[in-house]
């Protein structure tokens, strides 16, 4: 794809996510846009934030590896996107839904790096030793694109369809525990809507993570020590409206949680 297509590509994305109005896919409108062109617009979309927001990259999310979230998406394959500041949320949150397009929620498993990964062959026991601890996430998820119409290189380009997180109560080291067998819920009100297993995540969440490694080694990239990454949704997607109370628990790990205001703004 041409540099100069790139770039338009990446203005309108990043315009949308100012604007708060959908675009129609760019795979209809782009028919040649190959995955790796949709990474450049990617990164031509977080730049943007970057310079005009003064934001700061805190990390990586996987997105599409539950099986769940495959076919909700009809998308055959993981992909990756970039964290910034401007998306975190603490704990506990009151969040403002009038930035947000089409907003849904997934309960996910984050990891906190104390060293670094750069693939190729990376494994998951490689995964596990750079991890300093894993917390309970929240990810609101968000796409750009006219009523989640997207394919792959939909998704990728739009970062990922990244919205904001929220990490949760504790930390805890992966190696106290199994994150296979970690179980999930996901409540909506006091009303359990989503349940789930750290094996939802490509097999194992560190997994997840290995690939994130090995996919961003391929772009000559890697991840740093003490970046955050999310290893990806253990259910399918919820969706979320004004006035909602999400509730995240992960056995043996913690709780996160959001509620959904209809007041401007986000409170971090």
């Amino acid at each position: 794809m041409d540099p100069s297509d790139i770039k338009r590509h990446g203005a309108e994305l990043y315009q949308a996510l100012l604007a708060g109005q959908p675009v129609p896919p760019l795979s209809s409108r782009a028919p040649g846009m190959t995955l790796d062109d949709a990474y450049l617009v990617q990164t031509e979309t977080v730049a943007l934030r970057l310079a005009d927001r003064h934001e700061r990259v805190l990390g990586r999310k996987i997105g599409v590896t539950s099986q769940a979230v495959m076919d909700l998406l009809r998308v055959d394959q993981p992909d990756f996107g970039v964290l910034t500041s401007g998306m975190a949320c603490q704990d506990g949150a009151v969040l403002s839904l009038a930035p947000f397009i089409s907003p849904k929620a997934e309960g996910e498993i984050a990891f906190i790096l104390k060293h670094e990964l750069s693939g190729p062959g990376v494994m998951a026991a490689d995964v596990l030793r750079a991890t300093e601890c894993v917390m309970p996430c929240i990810e609101l998820v968000d796409s750009r694109i006219e009523d989640w119409k997207i394919t792959i290189v939909d998704t990728v380009a739009d970062n990922a369809s990244s919205g904001a997180f929220v990490l949760g109560d504790q930390a805890i080291s992966p190696s106290r525990m199994d994150l296979y067998t970690v179980g999930m819920t996901l409540e909506r009100n006091g009303e359990i809507v989503a349940t789930g297993a750290g094996a939802a995540a490509l097999g194992h969440p560190a997994n997840a993570v290995a690939w994130l490694a090995n996919a961003l080694g391929r772009h000559g990239q890697g991840l740093r020590a003490g970046e955050l990454v999310l290893s990806g949704s253990l259910a399918t997607m919820i969706a979320v409206s004004a006035g909602d109370n999400l509730l995240l628990r992960l056995g043996g790990i913690g709780t996160a949680s959001v509620r959904f205001g209809q007041a401007p703004g986000r409170e971090r």
